[in-house]
């Protein structure tokens, strides 16, 4: 496995950008598995922090966990209220997708084969890439521009999905300020965007979740089911908010292996 640098999302600047500070250069770091398990399939990983913060242990750990799955691992640092407020967070996204499939030579990727992943509101911020994105700009005279944003699967891990009743107060007004329009509220909640070209979804929350209710997987759930579009979720009892990987609880602990077999069985890691 290695780590590479971090590249650059837009070298000549992020659109809307305020200032030329870290905060205002998304980057995506890519982590390469060992070449006797890779797979030709990646993934962006979005951390969770409420729009506000990336959350360590939802960002190089995922990284190395997709790593020993065969799995280019390429975290995101998206740009953060609240100095940015949406679009910026899902421009950030689009672009890491784009440029996944813009180099995907170079790191063994095959671009049919490209997925996001996100904690919370890096949850929100995966829905949201997977109800919202276009085929690119195929004569454009940005190179990564001209691949298409739409990722070819979602992994949404106790993710804010709604921004109306059952949000999570900090992420909304992070992503949109206060008393944003009732229009741009419905479009960023995800359960109603959602259409029969969404991409297939992994989805895990849990009932006991304090910070972000379960409602917000089974509305997505419950949307994707009304669309056909295919997908597997995972609801536990017990689990409070942010615990990534699941850590030592053996219970928790078993949704990256559940999401390990569900990718395979898609025919995303090359097995049968």
């Amino acid at each position: 496995m290695a780590r590479l640098d971090p590249i650059i999302l837009w070298p000549d600047g992020a659109p809307g950008a305020v200032g030329s500070e870290d905060e205002d250069i998304p980057t995506l770091t890519p982590y390469l598995p060992e070449q006797s398990v890779e797979t030709g399939a990646a993934v962006v990983v979005c951390p969770g922090g409420g729009y506000a913060g990336l959350a360590p242990h939802e960002a190089e750990p995922v990284a190395l966990w997709l790593n020993s799955i065969g799995v280019v691992g390429f975290v995101l640092k998206y740009r953060l209220a609240p100095r940015y407020h949406h679009p910026a967070m899902l421009q950030d996204a689009a672009r890491a997708i784009r440029t996944v499939r813009c180099r995907a030579g170079e790191w063994g990727v095959g671009p049919e084969h490209v997925g996001i992943l996100g904690f919370s509101a890096g949850g929100h911020l995966t829905s949201t890439a997977v109800t919202h994105y276009d085929s690119g700009q195929p004569d454009g005279p940005d190179a990564v521009e001209r691949f298409s944003s739409r990722p070819d699967f979602g992994v949404l891990i106790y993710p804010v999905i709604s921004l109306l009743e059952f949000t999570h107060g900090g992420s909304r007004v992070n992503l949109l300020g206060e008393d944003p329009p009732e229009d741009l509220v419905r479009r960023l909640s995800s359960e109603l965007q959602v259409t029969p070209d969404t991409p297939p979804c992994f989805i895990v929350h849990s009932v006991a979740d304090s910070a972000v209710p379960v409602e917000n997987a089974l509305l997505f759930a419950e949307a994707l089911r009304r669309a056909g579009v295919p997908f597997s979720l995972h609801v536990y009892e017990l689990g409070e908010h942010g615990y990534g990987l699941g850590g030592d609880d053996p219970v928790l602990s078993t949704w990256p292996s559940l999401c390990e077999g569900w990718l395979r069985k898609r025919g995303m890691l090359g097995g049968p």
